[in-house]
């Protein structure tokens, strides 16, 4: 995992003095994660009076790091700032707008997002932290905007959005099998529509990451014509959606049920309420137990954290059959 550093200043030397003091015993792989909360929290001092007494708009948000925290903590932090009147723009990747629905200047200006735009100390939050009791943060009412009535069926709709990409310079850690798909279709058809997402790379904005193929597609096509192919919702587009974002969005929205994977995945499940299963077999999420305290937040989404391919088979069983 790439280290990261912050501004070389007095104030950072005294947060990381303290940190090493507090967490010593602490890896350096997790421990500065604890200084960047500290230093992310001191930067917000300066804007106590913008924020809470002259209350104008003026804040510009800006952010080209990967699509988890941006659900996670930018978005968040620009609504609590509309909310509290003093929003002045934003900027995002492209596909973005939509996800900002509440911001009246909202600007797509990064072709690409990275590793580095993740940093971005003038949020309250980066990435993970042992304290997600943040104060400029408000909970997006996402599945109130997006819900419609075009993504309607007869049966409850249970989303399986599934990821294969590369991990930490690696190849793919958590993800949904060809084994644990078949598992998953075999034991919830009758109970669910299930709507089966994986995103293709060009309809998403590329980050970090690689997507690989799992080929997946054509046995889903021929065994389990049931499954609803989200690409196929995407391609008929009865909503007129602007990008796969805002399609995404939308047929979130009216889903109860949710199965993803750690990272952006299961950061937007988390979004629109339900229950959602999330696969995360390794990860700084686990240390800082972001599945237990930050991903309900985010919407009160009922969370399973599974560690792996028997958990989610256990998961399934104990909570998703009726």
């Amino acid at each position: 995992m790439k280290q990261h550093k912050v501004p070389s200043n007095i104030i950072t030397k005294l947060i990381s003095l303290y940190v090493r003091l507090k967490f010593g015993k602490l890896h350096w792989d997790v421990r500065y994660y604890y200084r960047d909360t500290y230093y992310c929290q001191f930067i917000q001092l300066k804007y106590i009076f913008k924020d809470y007494f002259f209350k104008k708009k003026y804040k510009v948000i800006s952010f080209d790091g990967e699509f988890a925290p941006e659900l996670e903590f930018v978005i968040p932090f620009a609504y609590w700032h509309y909310k509290n009147g003093t929003l002045l723009k934003t900027e995002g990747a492209k596909f973005t707008k939509e996800m900002y629905f509440f911001s009246k200047n909202h600007e797509e200006v990064y072709d690409v997002r990275t590793n580095e735009g993740n940093y971005n100390y003038e949020t309250p939050r980066i990435l993970y932290s042992h304290n997600y009791d943040i104060k400029k943060w408000e909970q997006v009412p996402f599945k109130e905007h997006f819900a419609n009535n075009v993504y309607v069926y007869d049966k409850t709709i249970l989303v399986i959005a599934n990821r294969y990409n590369t991990e930490w310079d690696g190849p793919p850690i958590s993800f949904f099998s060809i084994e644990i798909l078949k598992f998953i279709f075999d034991n919830l058809s009758p109970y669910y529509s299930i709507i089966y997402n994986r995103p293709r790379p060009h309809q998403i904005t590329s980050d970090t990451s690689e997507v690989n193929d799992l080929n997946e597609y054509d046995l889903i096509k021929t065994d389990y014509p049931q499954v609803i192919l989200m690409e196929d919702l995407w391609t008929e587009n009865k909503i007129k959606a602007n990008n796969f974002n805002h399609f995404q969005m939308s047929v979130y929205a009216n889903a109860a049920k949710f199965m993803s994977i750690h990272g952006g995945t299961a950061a937007l499940a988390s979004c629109f309420k339900g229950e959602n299963i999330i696969l995360s077999k390794q990860g700084p999420e686990h240390h800082f137990g972001c599945f237990q305290t930050l991903f309900p937040k985010l919407s009160g989404a009922k969370i399973h954290h599974a560690k792996n391919d028997d958990d989610v088979k256990d998961y399934v069983q104990h909570f998703y059959i009726p």
